[in-house]
């Protein structure tokens, strides 16, 4: 499946839970009038994370060595540099914009195709961007609370800048033998790299939650809102 067709789905799945409201006064205080649904879907996409992604993620961790996961991660990051880039330029941010481009210019030549951060060694610091944040810069408020199958939460704002960074990506226009073998490796890799990272930090979270959709609902949040606004510690806050 290509990003254009998982867009497709996504957007399939929001037209599906658009009727499923509640009036409960404090799913309505938290922004989440598809409560009951988006329950639902959250119970299902923990299910698939503990039979699937989890011991994946776990595996991974332990099978390959802690120098190829980081070429993995690097490379992957250096991949989705054209996205970032684009919304640093759109955020009118001449210095991410600056950092990024000489991140990509570097790792991508010195550093093997992304695989070692060589910009980094040398002080360009790393910093992750995308269009849901830039809307966020220009105002634009995050929408009736959603989570999708198998993308988790996913309000409107976040959903449209995910379908738009698709289009600022160079590899959505491309096409070569064994494409979309590409994109399902890629994609696949990705969902691993941030799960492995996340492994010990979403397990303390889930033993230590009363109400693990509510906790994860808040921390998604004070995420996005720290990415957008600054003023805490993304290091602090898993990116869920």
């Amino acid at each position: 499946m290509t990003y254009r067709g998982a867009i497709l789905g996504t957007l399939c799945a929001v037209l599906a839970v658009g009727g499923c409201t509640t009036s409960d006064p404090e799913s309505l205080a938290q922004n989440d009038p598809f409560e009951p649904t988006n329950r639902a879907v959250f119970d299902f996409d923990i299910q698939v994370d503990h039979a699937v992604a989890r011991p994946a993620a776990k595996f991974y961790r332990s099978a390959v060595p802690q120098l190829a996961r980081q070429g993995v991660h690097n490379a992957l990051t250096n991949l989705n540099s054209p996205v970032v880039f684009t919304n640093d330029v759109l955020q009118g941010d001449g210095d991410k914009a600056t950092d990024t481009l000489g991140r990509f210019v570097i790792n991508s030549t010195v550093g093997v195709a992304g695989l070692i951060d060589v910009a980094g060694r040398l002080g360009i610091p790393y910093h992750e961007n995308d269009f849901g944040i830039t809307m966020g810069k220009w105002g634009a408020q995050e929408g009736s609370y959603l989570v999708l199958p198998f993308a988790g939460p996913k309000p409107p704002r976040d959903l449209v800048g995910t379908g738009v960074d698709v289009a600022f990506d160079p590899t959505t226009y491309m096409t070569w033998n064994n494409y979309t073998l590409y994109m399902i490796v890629r994609t696949g890799m990705g969902v691993l790299d941030q799960r492995a990272a996340n492994i010990d930090s979403v397990e303390s979270i889930e033993r230590s939650s009363i109400d693990f959709y509510a906790t994860t609902r808040n921390l998604y949040r004070q995420h996005r809102n720290a990415q957008i606004n600054g003023g805490a510690d993304l290091d602090q806050l898993p990116d869920l």
